[in-house]
């Protein structure tokens, strides 16, 4: 059985993505179990009393209400309030892998040692994650400070078996006791001091979140680069752009890597050499004669520094998640002090977003900017003036009684102004809450869901991009079919023609554009190619 150990220090975003989408089964490390074991017990033999000290969510009331005392015989029934009145989420229900993301990164953050909550919650929540039991968790209501209030009480609803909540089970939808039923567990489970707080107070939805777009935006970079090589075949550009010297001269990482993999794509091209750029199409009314092509345009020309620096962007974005995730984030925290042989709670704020919400800002507007100048490129194929001849609008014969691919070009443009309009930072704004308690929030759970659309967006550009690309090689095999594609394109054009039903004349458009962004979507073109060439990132 496939399954990740935690430890509160090693997650990883490929464990994320294994636990969340593959059903990975989670364990609790023993070294972890030992410290929240010997934590709770010193909590319970030492502070669990109604003259220990004040501390916050412990034995005070939470938010605005923390100068209110909680009387250790009413901190069971405190705990279930807790978890009634911030059950306030709204909104349609989240993803089931978003939820078994959230659950896992709760988790990990109880194994750093110094949550303070008792070692039976955790395996609650260990028992519901492996058993399949996913909370419906509505995706709207939390601004990313103290964390996500609302939707881990949703969590928490499920978790103690509360009859109005409920969860997904086997893919139905149910009340809570009905899926834990289902499930073999046992029915009835008790929240006791700390428990409550420690489950709901943290980055922990909108970290699972960022963890799942942040896999998916890393796939999307490479993807972005084999459509680039694509559409440079096409127009069978020149690669001295992506000469190695160039790029060393620059010194960024990511624009050096993005021209290797350049370079990789289309290796041993004979489509980009000046022996096919001599062969004139009759649609080239731009240059009569041979030219040497000197330069291409930007979005080709330029595409290892854009799409390197996005690389960069989100080079750094991910190293910020998967220490996120690997974060203890609740509040209060709980530290032996070895002076005193005592614990000390301390109050602070790792709850708080901001993290996470400038992650998810940069990977969005670095995506965006890859949809872009892919959808630059998508409109250069369809312009004859660009496109060194290729058909206008790449339309078969007879040009004028076929209209080609103008309309599924504009939805590229749609796309892309749709993504420029989400890239307004979610890390700017900031709405005050709880009577002012909570004066500065990050907005990162929004950050997340916007980027999400972005991620969708993008898979389709790309994947029209690929599709307007292939047209282009199929649309002139007959004046340039002896030059043999590059490496990797070549079984990336092959693996389109046999999905797409490319004819001379008009067909309808969902035919062709459907399959080309499911090869995006199912990534079945980067498995393809890393196939060949190996791993893109």
């Amino acid at each position: 059985m496939n399954s990740v150990i935690l430890n509160g220090d090693s997650l990883t975003i490929r464990d994320v993505v294994n636990v969340s989408r593959n059903n990975y089964k989670v364990e609790i490390s023993q070294e972890s179990r030992d410290e929240i074991i010997k934590m709770r017990k010193h909590i319970e033999d030492k502070w669990i009393c109604d003259d220990a000290p004040p501390v916050y969510g412990f034995n005070t009331g939470v938010g605005k209400l923390k100068d209110y005392n909680i009387s250790a015989e009413d901190n069971n029934k405190f705990q279930m309030n807790i978890v009634m009145s911030h059950c306030g989420g709204v909104g349609e229900p989240a993803s089931e892998e978003v939820v078994r993301a959230t659950m896992l990164v709760r988790l990990n953050a109880f194994c750093v040692g110094v949550s303070g909550l008792r070692i039976e919650t955790v395996d609650r929540l260990v028992e519901l994650l492996n058993s399949g039991v996913h909370p419906v968790i509505p995706v709207q209501g939390s601004v990313g400070a103290c964390g996500d209030l609302a939707p881990l009480a949703h969590m928490v609803s499920v978790m103690i078996g509360y009859e109005e909540a409920e969860a997904y089970y086997e893919g139905e939808r149910m009340s809570a006791p009905d899926a834990i039923k289902k499930a073999g567990l046992e029915k009835d489970f008790v929240l006791q001091a700390k428990d409550c707080l420690a489950l709901i107070n943290g980055t922990t939805m909108f970290a699972g979140m960022a963890a799942l777009n942040v896999a998916d935006a890393e796939e999307q970079l490479a993807m972005a680069e084999i459509s680039a090589a694509l559409s440079l075949e096409a127009v069978r550009g020149e690669l001295a752009a992506f000469d190695e010297r160039v790029h060393i001269a620059r010194k960024q990482v990511g624009q050096v890597k993005v021209a290797a993999t350049i370079r990789k794509l289309v290796e041993g091209s004979q489509r980009t050499t000046d022996e096919a750029r001599k062969v004139h199409l009759k649609d080239d009314v731009v240059h009569p004669a041979y030219q040497p092509r000197v330069q291409d345009l930007y979005s080709l020309r330029c595409l290892s520094q854009v799409q390197g620096s996005c690389r960069d962007n989100f080079n750094y974005a991910k190293d910020l998640i998967e220490r996120e995730i690997n974060a203890a984030t609740d509040n209060p925290l709980v530290f032996w002090n070895e002076d005193k042989n005592d614990l000390d709670f301390i109050s602070g704020g790792n709850f708080h977003g901001e993290p996470i919400a400038f992650a998810m800002d940069i990977i969005a507007i670095s995506l965006a900017e890859i949809g872009n100048i892919s959808e630059r490129r998508t409109f250069s194929l369809c312009d004859n003036t660009l496109s060194y001849g290729l058909p206008p609008m790449l339309v078969g014969e007879p040009v004028g009684l076929n209209c080609g691919y103008p309309i599924i070009s504009c939805a590229a443009a749609a796309l892309a102004s749709e993504n420029k309009g989400l890239c307004f930072p979610a890390s700017v704004d900031t709405i005050p809450t709880k009577s002012n308690q909570e004066d500065h929030v990050s907005m990162a759970p929004w950050a997340c869901r916007k980027l999400k659309q972005i991620i969708g967006n993008l898979d389709r550009i790309l994947g029209i991009e690929f599709l307007l690309a292939a047209r282009g090689i199929y649309i002139t095999e007959k004046h340039l079919g002896q030059f043999e594609l590059g490496l990797a394109t070549k079984p990336t054009y092959e693996f389109l023609r046999e999905q797409i039903p490319f004819t001379n004349d008009d067909s309808y458009m969902p035919s062709q554009s459907t399959p080309a962004i499911k090869a995006v979507e199912d990534r079945s073109i980067l498995r393809l190619v890393e196939g060949i060439v190996g791993d893109l990132f």
